[in-house]
């Protein structure tokens, strides 16, 4: 089995490395090709990933190359995991939304527009050099906006499938929290990618949430950085990202007040990418945890898995909707549990979803739709658009500027500006 990772350069790949050497029996690598335009992260984290392998005992063979279709020849999957502009228009993305009053987050609001519109198109012609290279080919993928970004490439006809760390991570949390198995944790975790709720989580077919909100709600209320209240009055556990809809403005003042979480990222990879080039170095270091993407590695080994060996289990993934949820339309992204089988992911039913949750639900449904249209087609009125669309924004002054301030920052990107 070959596999590909394009954006491998990432500092974040060797978390991915070692998920891949410890689940080898699930997922059994005969290569793995790690593809990035930046050759000197190729080589400090091409070589680490070869360390670890050798560390565990892998029989895989590990290359890297930054041409694109020499990497992706004949891999059964491609894994994307890309931030065009880098860790630098993140930090724009954080940043000068708060200059309009609105939260600055790479994925979420306007600085998750911006991100969407520089992504979609080179994701877009990645997959499309895959299909040509090798149709047969699934796409799974990890980059950010997921929800948006999986949209564009199914619209368009890929064998893909988002995945995002949410749901495992809830998942292991509970489990911790529990005192079992994580395998033996099921979620119904619903919603759109950055958006979700935990409406049950079953143990040998009993809810829990009731006990874990009893017992443990303070300790997951501070993971989420939420009131302790909100947990209580909702009776479900909502994700991290709910704290920019539910304390919009408290999170601005918060954000306005410290540095954006892009300069810390970066100052992270600067101390990684010291650290790989260590030739003594064969173990991810202790210092990727605080890179982000707990669990990813095992979420991705098991939904490259299932894709391929066509095993039909459920996991949490990023698929069509296809009436699931009847509010929105078929071709809408939902995150939500679904059987992967080599056809791709079927989402299961799901109960009546409350208004509570489906208001925010279609509402953000409706902005991703012409923040999808808008990274296709181009133009400020699409961009103007789909920010007055957006909850945390719906104010025809803010858009206005918000849109001339996203050109401004993203101009290089944007072949139509």
């Amino acid at each position: 089995m070959k596999l590909a990772v394009v954006g491998g350069g990432s500092t974040y790949t060797p978390e991915l490395i070692d998920g891949f050497a410890r689940l080898r029996d699930a997922l059994p690598l005969v290569e793995l090709v790690l593809v990035d335009p930046a050759q000197d992260r190729l080589e400090r984290v091409g070589g680490l990933a070869r360390r670890i392998f050798a560390r565990q005992g892998h029989p895989g063979r590990i290359t890297w190359t930054d041409d694109l279709d020499a990497g992706i020849d004949g891999a059964d999957a491609v894994l994307l995991q890309l931030r065009i502009g880098g860790q630098a228009a993140r930090n724009q993305d954080e940043t000068w939304p708060l200059e309009c009053g609105c939260v600055g987050q790479e994925t979420t609001g306007a600085g998750g527009l911006a991100k969407a519109l520089r992504t979609v198109p080179v994701v877009l012609d990645i997959a499309e050099r895959i299909r040509r290279t090798n149709p047969d080919a699934w796409i799974v993928d990890f980059t950010n906006p997921v929800g948006i970004v999986t949209r564009a490439l199914l619209q368009a006809g890929h064998k893909a499938v988002g995945l995002c760390n949410v749901a495992i991570g809830f998942q292991r949390k509970f489990a911790t929290l529990l005192g079992v198995a994580p395998d033996e944790v099921v979620l119904e975790h619903i919603g759109l990618n950055h958006l979700t709720w935990e409406r049950s989580v079953r143990v040998a077919g009993e809810d829990v949430l009731p006990k874990l909100l009893t017992e443990h709600a303070d300790a997951l209320a501070a993971d989420l950085r939420l009131p302790r209240n909100v947990l209580d009055r909702l009776g479900t556990i909502p994700s991290y990202y709910l704290r920019y809809y539910y304390q919009h403005d408290a999170v601005v003042e918060e954000l306005r007040g410290k540095p954006s979480r892009a300069a810390e990222v970066a100052a992270i990879e600067q101390q990684l990418l010291a650290h790989y080039a260590d030739p003594t170095l064969d173990e991810k270091p202790e210092l990727l945890s605080r890179r982000g993407g707990a669990y990813y590695s095992e979420a991705a080994v098991a939904l490259t898995s299932s894709l391929l060996a066509d095993t039909g289990d459920t996991q949490v993934v990023n698929a069509l909707n296809n009436g699931t949820l009847p509010f929105l339309p078929d071709d809408a992204v939902i995150e939500v549990p679904a059987t992967v089988d080599a056809t791709g992911a079927t989402p299961l039913p799901v109960r009546p979803l409350e208004p509570l949750y489906a208001g925010l639900i279609a509402h953000v449904t409706a902005y991703e739709q012409l923040a999808l249209d808008t990274a296709l087609h181009g133009g400020r009125d699409r961009v103007f658009a789909a920010l007055l669309s957006h909850p945390l924004i719906g104010q025809i002054d803010r858009a206005d500027r918000l849109t001339d301030l996203l050109i401004a920052h993203n101009r290089e990107h944007l072949t139509w500006a």
